[in-house]
C-alpha cells in the first residue's frame, strides 16, 4: 500500500508540472492605446503583427529584421589619407582662428562695460568732471553734458551681458 501511495502522488505531481506548463501559454501584445495585454487568446485581428510580442510557441514576433550590413569600404591611397589629413588640418586651424577670434571679442565687450560701468559711477557720484578743450584749458562739464554721458553710458550697458 505504501508503494501504490508514493506512486499515485508522483503522477499526481507530473499532472501539476504538465496542467502548470499548459497555464503558462500566452500571448502577449501591445493594445491600440500602448499597453502591453496579456492573454491565453490570440490577439484581436486588427493588431499590427510588429506589436505581437510573444505567442504561446514562446517565439517573438516584434524583433525587426537586421539592417543590410554597410559595403565595404575600399582602402585608400596614400594620396587620399594626405588629403583628408589637410583638409582636417585646415579646418582645424579654421576653427582655432575663429575660437580665439571670438575670445577676443568677448574680452574687448568686457573692457568695454567695464568702461561704462565705471563712467557711469563717475557721473552719478556728483563729482565735478573736468576735461581740456582745444587751447589745452581744464573746463568743467554742464549738467546737460552729464546727462548725457550718463545717457551714453546706459546705452552700452544695455548691451553688456
Amino acid at each position: 500500500m505504501p508503494h501504490q501511495t508514493a506512486t499515485l502522488r508522483l503522477f499526481a505531481a507530473a499532472a501539476l508540472l504538465l496542467a502548470s506548463s499548459l497555464a503558462s501559454a500566452q500571448y502577449s501584445w501591445i493594445g491600440e492605446n500602448g499597453v502591453r495585454q496579456f492573454s491565453d487568446r490570440p490577439p484581436p485581428p486588427s493588431t499590427q503583427p510588429h506589436k505581437i510580442l510573444k505567442t504561446p510557441d514562446r517565439t517573438a514576433h516584434a524583433s525587426p529584421p537586421a539592417p543590410a550590413p554597410a559595403p565595404a569600404r575600399e582602402p585608400q591611397t596614400l594620396a587620399e589619407r594626405e588629403a583628408q589629413y589637410i583638409a582636417r588640418s585646415k579646418m582645424r586651424e579654421e576653427q582655432e582662428r575663429k575660437d580665439q577670434a571670438e575670445a577676443q571679442r568677448r574680452r574687448d565687450l568686457a573692457e568695454h562695460c567695464q568702461n561704462a560701468r565705471d563712467m557711469r559711477a563717475q557721473v552719478q557720484s556728483g563729482i565735478r568732471i573736468a576735461r581740456f578743450d582745444d587751447k589745452g584749458e581744464r573746463v568743467f562739464i554742464s549738467d546737460e553734458e552729464r546727462a548725457a554721458q550718463l545717457a551714453r553710458a546706459n546705452r552700452i550697458l544695455a548691451e553688456c551681458p
